[in-house]
């Protein structure tokens, strides 16, 4: 059981950050043992802040592979590196700028269940409420919102479903018995409601016309051989969608609406 009770943080001692993540590129090469993440982050410093300040990203037990500013490798002299904090020490003159964070993470062997993890032969993820520093160096607070495009590539008999926020961009094969997945997010959202899927999943299908006129694709994913039981689930979810156009006039705005159960 645990008995330690966290960091307090209270609103009085509040303050924005020095730089904001307006934009995130995730890309992941999933292994159970050896996952690549490599993140692109467009980074942009706040209206007034001096061009000295450092950069401190949040991490959580991380394995950094390699760091870049705009397509050039950041000198070891100009940063501070370990498993839980990466500091830029000096940071671009240029107000915005594109970073560049690969690290390495061994899913299977995440005890934690926070950030990328492994349970029963798939992959899963749990951001809330600072899981998503274990994945990659981050602004890791609720007041970075960032428009997320994410790459997903697994083996295709270890992961047929390759799963993430937002809506699908494309897919396709690759070789070795691989293939990937992208979706792209185009509603800003605060790093820990970040989520991906990856693994063998029954699905149940259907789909919602809202009041404009639009189709969203429903999806409701489950353990193989347990679709049966995902019925109700998906009634309520259309039940739930009309009720919140009804009630609030509030219609969906993205093309699919997929639920891991």
């Amino acid at each position: 059981m645990r008995t330690d009770t966290g960091q307090v943080f209270k609103l009085e001692d509040y303050r924005p950050s020095d730089y904001l993540i307006p934009e995130t590129n995730l890309d992941f090469r999933l292994s159970p043992q050896a996952t690549v993440v490599t993140a692109i982050l467009t980074v942009e410093r706040r209206e007034g802040i001096s061009e000295s300040a450092p950069l401190v990203l949040d991490g959580d037990g991380l394995t950094l592979k390699r760091v870049e500013i705009d397509g050039k490798t950041v000198k070891a002299a100009d940063l501070l590196a370990s498993p839980d904090q990466l500091t830029l020490l000096k940071p671009p003159a240029a107000r915005r700028f594109q970073l560049l964070i690969e690290t390495e993470l061994a899913p299977a062997g995440n005890e934690a269940l926070m950030g990328l993890y492994r349970s029963n032969n798939v992959y899963c993820t749990q951001c809330e409420a600072e899981g998503f520093r274990r994945i990659t160096y981050f602004l890791d607070r609720p007041d970075i919102l960032s428009v997320y495009t994410v790459r997903i590539e697994a083996r295709r008999d270890e992961a047929p479903l390759l799963l993430s926020n937002g809506n699908p961009v494309e897919s396709g094969d690759l070789a070795d018995g691989r293939h990937y997945a992208s979706w792209h997010d185009p509603f800003p959202k605060p790093s820990y409601l970040f989520a991906l899927v990856a693994g063998n999943l029954g699905q149940v299908a259907d789909s919602f016309v809202t009041l404009s006129g639009r189709k969203v694709e429903l999806g409701i994913y489950v353990e193989p051989g347990k679709e049966a039981l995902a019925g109700y689930a998906m009634d309520a979810l259309k039940r739930s969608m009309q009720w919140d156009e009804e009630a609030f006039g509030r219609e969906y705005d993205l093309d699919v609406f997929n639920i891991v159960a």
